[in-house]
């Protein structure tokens, strides 16, 4: 369960640039192996006004963001082991960062679900099928 509140009348008090809104949302959730309940409070400022985002649009660009941090960043640092790469000269930890993000564009737009099973796939197939994906015909 998630409970939003905002509020505009902090403006002229937060020392934030361009702050409109505040928001407080609390998640109470139940973990499903331990059956243990949690509540956490988390707050927020956004440039947003309250006409153009109301607290249910703000509620679901919270949840929008771990939808992204799911799909993309515990991709990156489970499958690829990202945590542990030490590139770390010049721009080489953003440039294979970006690679990464590449590889699992490229596979999610072909139709993977689960990024690791979809790598070993190509791992395993022939250099025609991988450059196919990619949009290169040889």
């Amino acid at each position: 369960m998630r409970h939003i509140w905002t509020s505009s009348e902090l403006n002229g008090y937060v020392d934030f640039p361009y702050a409109k809104q505040v928001c407080a949302i609390r998640r109470e959730t139940t973990h499903l192996v331990t059956n243990k309940f949690t509540v956490e409070t988390v707050y927020g400022i956004t440039s947003l006004e309250s006409e153009v985002a109301a607290p249910r649009h703000l509620l679901a660009v919270s949840r929008g963001h771990w939808c992204i941090e799911n799909r993309l960043h515990y991709v990156r640092d489970v499958t690829f082991d990202e945590d542990r790469c030490r590139i770390r000269r010049g721009s080489g930890a953003q440039v294979m960062a970006s690679i990464r993000n590449l590889a699992v564009s490229i596979l999610r737009l072909a139709g993977a679900r689960y990024i690791p099973s979809a790598l070993r796939s190509c791992a395993r197939r022939n250099d025609e099928f991988v450059f196919r994906l990619i949009g290169i015909r040889l």
